[in-house]
């Protein structure tokens, strides 16, 4: 692997390094003289200042403080757009909703249209680096832990002694990632599928690399980080940040393979394709979102793996466990839906979509979960409707579809006719978490099954059948590859 000979390469240098280089690499800095009391989070950012203002400076440069980055969009051009200003079907929109979605922003008092971006006192360290595991932001605090008794759900979350965790910060471990990017969509597993809190401490038949029978990897052994600019992109944030999105030959070779026929496979299918069967394969995804039952007193038990199926507020919902994925080609750019695009209502809305077919040198076949729901869009103007959802005058309050649309409308600058209905949009999202040991990895026949039972839908591919039974025009010379298939 490179990351090992990177590794070695490090060793070797500094071995000839001079001793005083070492300094470098010495444990995390006692933090004991941070004595508090620290009545705030802003309040033990300002104690971190003291010594690392430059760090805050650098980590305001980057998409987890900003919510969003510069990069030129399928057929819409340069365009700086993120997690700040997209639509998805899941909770929908960030704007006119800051206090509930910012609860997720490494940051303090991101409340509304005002938060002051330009302010490194409004930066939360401890979220990164706390080591306890017990800090926790306030589902609806705009990003702040709570300061006093507070009710959520029916239970009171007590005041943290802040002193106390920051004299522990130190190096962020999978729990301080997983803080946001476990319950994306609004609990755990909802969005990606592939990301949830059973990767906390996983089996290796869940996942080889964060495994303590395997790797035991943090999530930055692959995410590396330079002046706290993480590696890495998501497709649906960042669609048209082709050269930021990290795949598996980041650290493993192309031609891994002792065999040649799956070497050769390699050039046209990604390392995810096989080596992650399925995901949610610990605890559900969810997969359906209906917001048109949404406001409606229905009686919807909860479904055969005891999962909500309906919620007033949200609508109804369909959940999955074990999920084969939906395989697609992808060149590591995907189309994109922007607030005020024009969509049809009586077809499937994109709200992203991977790019690339057969034909494209550069694209792999990639998995994905697909996303499936009901939203409301503008009748007369066919563009997708964006709710006030969170707050004294939201739709989870006041059950008003048309005052939550005019006020969310205008909080993005657009406008709302006074028609709604819903229509069907889905998401994509590119699975790269969960990797199974190798002995679990897909097997020809999961695939060129002669039964008819292949996993992969050989049309929606651009082939007509399965090439392999077929021989069917190849991407790549195949040269004596085949000669390992009598081999197996």
């Amino acid at each position: 692997m490179r990351s090992r000979l990177r590794t070695t390469a490090a060793l070797l240098l500094l071995a000839l390094a001079p001793v005083a280089a070492f300094a470098a690499l010495k444990s995390v800095p006692d933090h004991a003289d941070l004595a508090g009391p620290y009545d705030t989070g802003p309040a033990v950012t300002a104690a971190c200042l003291d010594c690392h203002e430059d760090v805050a400076h650098d980590f305001m440069k980057t998409s987890h403080w900003t919510w969003d980055s510069a990069q030129s969009v399928l057929g819409k051009g340069d365009t700086t757009i993120g997690k700040k200003n997209l639509v998805n079907n899941y909770c929908i929109a960030i704007n006119s909703n800051w206090p509930r979605c910012t609860s997720c922003h490494a940051g303090y008092g991101w409340k509304d249209a005002g938060f002051d971006f330009t302010n490194p006192g409004a930066v939360d360290c401890l979220v990164c680096h706390d080591r306890t595991g017990l800090y926790r932001k306030f589902p609806t605090g705009a990003g702040h832990p709570v300061y006093k008794p507070t009710e959520w759900e029916g239970k009171i979350w007590e005041p943290q002694d802040l002193a106390s965790l920051a004299r522990t910060v130190g190096l962020p471990t999978r729990a301080n990632c997983g803080a946001c990017h476990f319950a994306g969509g609004g609990g755990n597993n909802v969005k990606h599928g592939d990301m949830e809190s059973a990767l906390l401490e996983p089996s290796r038949e869940l996942d080889v690399h964060m495994s303590a029978d395997g790797q035991d990897f943090t999530c930055q052994e692959c995410h590396t980080t330079t002046n706290h600019d993480i590696a890495g992109r998501a497709m649906f944030a960042s669609p048209g940040a082709k050269r930021s999105h990290l795949e598996c030959t980041s650290c493993h070779d192309e031609n891994v393979h002792a065999k040649r026929i799956l070497n050769w496979h390699g050039k046209s299918i990604a390392c995810q394709a096989c080596h992650i069967p399925a995901i949610a394969r610990a605890n559900p995804t969810k997969t359906w979102w209906d917001w048109s039952t949404a406001g409606k007193d229905l009686n919807s038990p909860p479904d055969s793996l005891g999962m909500p199926t309906f919620d007033k507020k949200k609508g109804s919902f369909r959940w999955e466990k074990n999920v084969v994925p939906t395989y697609a080609w992808y060149d590591g750019v995907s189309g994109q839906y922007l607030l005020g695009d024009k969509m049809s209502p009586d077809a499937v809305t994109h709200l992203n979509r991977p790019q690339g077919g057969r034909l494209d040198s550069v694209a792999k076949i990639f998995p994905f979960k697909v996303m499936r729901g009901m939203q409301p869009y503008d009748k007369k103007q066919n563009i997708i409707l964006l709710p006030t959802l969170f707050g004294p005058t939201g739709y989870w309050k006041t059950f008003d579809w048309d005052a939550a649309f005019k006020e969310g409308m205008a909080s993005v600058g657009l406008t709302y006719s006074g028609d709604y209905g819903f229509a069907e949009t889905e998401s994509w999202w590119k699975v790269n978490h969960m990797v199974a040991p190798k002995e679990a990895a897909l097997k020809c026949k999961d695939c060129h099954a002669s039964d008819g039972t292949s996993r992969l839908d050989w049309a929606a591919l651009g082939y007509t059948g399965d090439p392999a039974k077929n021989r069917g025009v190849s991407r790549f010379e195949l040269t004596d590859a085949y000669n390992d298939i009598n081999n197996k």
